[in-house]
């Protein structure tokens, strides 16, 4: 069986990429509509971070079982069966009901997604591992976190002009139309023999190793790692992509259909940083022992100071201002998923890189759980500036032990 070339292996992880997409256009459409969404079901801000809590948790449960999953029966196969479900569960966001019920109805299509989409990072994950290089890994992980910037970005402007011209519920119906063009073009790019062959095994090592058991997995340094990385991270991400509309809203005064001009702006900032980053790795990567690749401190003190700078977004004084500081955070977010992302999957078998994705997807579901709802009581008592506060403070311990332990690993 002849390799893939180059082009190829690049094709099918820009198809990963594009995975992400998808799923982050279904989950972000309810934080895109959450001004409307809330305000016409009556939903208060603390129970809207229990919404927020409710997909994570179910993404948590279903992500380390989803990765164990796909590591049997592979991406090619199983990410299709993963999109046209949470597909049809996002669609079916267009039978919400009125108040009162609507609330308990919107919590359980948010739980059902969330089990839904578990697959899809532990998926992208080993498309990416599976169809690059080792050398080109570092800078396709970097790419894969476009995807989910590349959805939240086409979300904004999709959804507030399908809301303010159809209403909120069939917002979210057009948003998951949109995301089922995916599907033919994976079929496409997966077609050959070849491509076949690459996804479906694992690629060779040198000393190759068996996969291991979840417990086992868990347990291992750079997995470890990666997990308290990505606790720390997670918590200002989740404020940036779920709750920078209301706060547009709450601060300016901004109508819903203005959003669709503003959000746009902070997922590009972080495809700057994810993709550049991720290039920066990939560099120093080419340069060292295939079995232990480089920890980027300096890259990572870079990424962790453009993160800090979510602590200034109260201080812009127009909505422009404030969405392109919390763009540059989201850059110093980005560029951080993508150094530890690449880093920790370079350290396990590769017969365990969905799992140990799947892992790394269940630490960001946990601190999405445990910050929503103290995010949403945090602005209704206090308010959204000492919430953003406290998410800069929260960030600077874990990366800088993952940084500081870099070489114990």
């Amino acid at each position: 069986m002849p390799p893939l070339t180059r082009s190829q292996s690049w094709l099918l992880a820009i198809c990963a990429t594009l995975t992400m997409a998808v799923s982050y256009a279904d989950r972000q459409a309810l934080a895109v509509l959450s001004p409307t969404v809330t305000r016409e079901l009556q939903i208060s801000e603390t129970a809207y971070g229990w919404l927020l809590s409710a997909f994570s948790l179910a993404y948590l449960v279903g992500a380390p079982l989803a990765g164990r999953w796909l590591d049997r029966v592979g991406a090619r196969r199983g990410l299709p069966i993963a999109v046209l479900l949470w597909s049809t569960i996002a669609a079916a966001h267009v039978f919400l009901p009125g108040p009162g019920a609507g609330l308990w109805a919107l919590l359980g299509l948010r739980v059902l997604l969330g089990m839904a989409e578990a697959p899809s990072f532990p998926g992208a994950s080993q498309t990416v591992h599976r169809a690059l290089s080792p050398q080109d890994r570092p800078r396709g992980f970097g790419v894969l976190y476009v995807g989910s910037s590349l959805g939240a970005m086409v979300v904004p402007p999709v959804a507030a002009a399908l809301e303010h011209r159809f209403g909120f519920r069939f917002a979210f119906l057009g948003v998951a139309a949109v995301g089922l063009a995916w599907l033919p073009l994976w079929l496409w790019a997966t077609r050959t023999p070849a491509a076949r062959a690459v996804l479906d095994h694992p690629p060779q090592e040198a000393a190759p190793a068996p996969a291991l058991p979840l417990r086992a997995l868990i347990r291992q340094p750079a997995v470890l790692r990666g997990i308290f990385a990505t606790l720390a991270v997670a918590p200002m991400m989740s404020y940036a992509l779920n709750w920078s509309p209301k706060y547009l809203v709450a601060t300016f005064h901004l109508p819903q259909q203005a959003l669709g001009g503003l959000l746009w702006l902070p997922p590009v900032l972080y495809d700057i940083g994810s993709i550049g980053f991720g290039a920066w790795q990939a560099r120093r990567a080419r340069h060292a022992p295939p079995s232990q690749p480089p920890v980027p401190l300096l890259p990572g003190v870079v990424a962790l100071a453009l993160a800090l700078t979510c602590a200034a977004v109260p201080l812009g004084d127009a909505p422009g201002v404030a969405v392109f500081l919390t763009g540059v955070a989201m850059a110093g977010g980005g560029a951080l998923f993508a150094l530890f992302t690449a880093d920790t999957l370079a350290r396990v078998p590769s017969a365990s890189v969905s799992a140990t994705a799947g892992l790394l997807a269940s630490a960001q579901s946990v601190a999405y759980i445990a910050a929503s709802p103290l995010i949403g009581r945090g602005v209704e008592v206090r308010s959204h500036a000492f919430v953003l506060g406290t998410l800069a403070v929260w960030l600077v311990p874990g990366v800088v032990v993952w940084l500081g332990v870099r070489r114990r690993v």
